[in-house]
């Protein structure tokens, strides 16, 4: 017995679970449902939804102007997102004051319009976001996927009573699987999956392949040749083995660096601190500077009002270049096609953490919460993200790891020890039970009992 097309819901609260949902959408010919939004949110639900929605944008943003306040933002955003240590002697399973917290929003009202949807639709709910799969299970929906977006998860990421949940998990990590083991989620219930990557990015197209693509990136971060000289052979034997040309500095050009902001334009204050230590290199053709300023009209404003206080103006549209949208659809499409020429990545550790499986090298600025505490140290761990350092001295820094060949180990550690093929495991998971609604589904891969504490 077949189901009918799944429903792709996600939530507008930042970029991170709709970033997760498109590539997800695109795979299993759907669209995105955003759940928080009319005509599939109720007028209830959006007054709800928008109240943690504006929190979470608050919590999000830095506010220097404030003081002291702002350190006690910053903490309440932590509380928010606490994540305990995982081999903690405590029970992981009772439920936090956040878990309580979304039960009692549902008793009032919240996923109505949700619930409603799928019942008519009989259709498999596929979420990247907790809520709409914890809605989905109470109100007794059979075939529930749940994405997990960050390297390590909160105990709001499961139900009250974790251990009788329908919901299917999909880990992004090795992490995820045993968090959710701790919070009582049947072992049967979890696959180990990878993070959801653009098909754009992960597959072939007509003109290159993603070796080529890493090839020609380690050429251009590794301009002395410094990395190739200690590794040279097993780069070529992988790269070569995979169809890509062998990496020869032909003509190399100029370095790609993507800076993203967040959701809530968090960080965007950066930008202006270190554009003028970059200056000499961009003016020099050393470097192009793509930033990303996502949906909002006010963080495209302060970027390029900081290229003009750096005296970059001339540079705009050529050297410098600003990516965004009208919608997060428009801007998620145009943020991916400037990945495929990105060979530096430029962010906090959100779920672009993930990314850096594409073959980029990845700074990291200040984390925002637990949650992305926990993606940074997950990046470490893979030998793949580097700390930013002082901003006013951006162009010593960046240099240093250009001519030493850190940036092109980092691009090349990400490539080959983080997942990159998580889109095509959780769409192939997801049409095996839309092939067997009624039975116990196969799991994916996962890791062994004893590993977990």
């Amino acid at each position: 017995m077949k189901s009918n097309p799944p429903v792709v819901a996600s939530v507008t609260m930042g970029y991170g679970h709709l970033r997760a949902a498109y590539p997800l959408a695109e795979q299993l010919g759907v669209e995105v449902v955003a759940v928080d939004e009319p005509p599939l949110a109720l007028p209830k639900e959006v007054a709800l939804w928008g109240w943690v929605r504006r929190m979470h944008e608050l919590l999000s943003k830095p506010m220097p102007m404030l003081g002291p306040l702002d350190r006690h933002a910053r903490g309440l955003m932590d509380a928010l997102t606490m994540i305990p240590p995982l081999h903690e002697r405590r029970d992981h399973r009772s439920p936090t004051w956040s878990v309580r917290l979304l039960e009692r929003m549902i008793r009032h009202g919240l996923g109505l319009g949700l619930v409603e949807h799928l019942r008519h639709r009989q259709a498999p709910l596929v979420t990247t976001f907790y809520a709409p799969a914890i809605i989905a299970d109470r109100a007794g929906i059979e075939q529930i996927y749940c994405v997990v977006t960050d390297a390590d998860c909160n105990r709001v990421w499961a139900p009250l009573d974790a251990t009788r949940t329908r919901i299917q998990y999909l880990a992004p990590s090795p992490r995820v699987v045993r968090r959710l083991r701790s919070f009582g989620v049947p072992e049967r219930n979890i696959s180990l999956t990878g993070f959801p990557l653009p098909p754009l990015l992960t597959q072939s197209s007509d003109t290159s392949t993603p070796e080529q693509r890493l090839a020609e990136r380690i050429v251009r971060l590794d301009p002395r040749g410094v990395f190739r000289s200690l590794h040279g052979p097993e780069v070529s034997l992988l790269l070569q083995g995979n169809g890509a040309r062998e990496s020869r500095p032909k003509g190399t050009g100029p370095v790609y660096l993507m800076f993203a902001v967040g959701g809530a334009g968090a960080q965007a204050d950066l930008v202006e601190q270190f554009l003028p230590s970059l200056r000499p290199m961009i003016l020099g053709g050393q470097l192009r500077l793509q930033l990303s300023a996502g949906t909002r009209p006010e963080v495209r404003s302060r970027f390029v009002a900081a290229v003009t206080r750096s005296g970059l103006e001339q540079a705009l549209e050529r050297d410098i270049t600003i990516i965004d949208g009208v919608d997060f659809k428009s801007y998620y499409e145009a943020f991916n096609r400037a990945l495929l020429r990105t060979d530096v990545l430029w962010t906090k550790p959100s779920e672009l953490s993930f990314y850096p499986a594409l073959g980029f090298a990845c700074i990291l600025s200040r984390p925002l919460g637990s949650h992305e505490r926990y993606n940074r140290r997950w990046l470490r761990e893979h030998g793949v993200g580097l700390k930013q350092q002082r901003l006013d001295h951006a162009q010593g820094w960046i240099e240093e790891w250009l001519e030493d060949g850190t940036l092109a180990a980092a691009a090349w550690s990400g490539f080959v020890r983080l997942p990159k093929h998580g889109t095509e495991q959780i769409a192939e998971r997801v049409r095996a039970g839309m092939e067997r609604p009624h039975q116990d589904e196969p799991s994916l891969p996962t890791l062994p009992r004893k590993q977990v504490q």
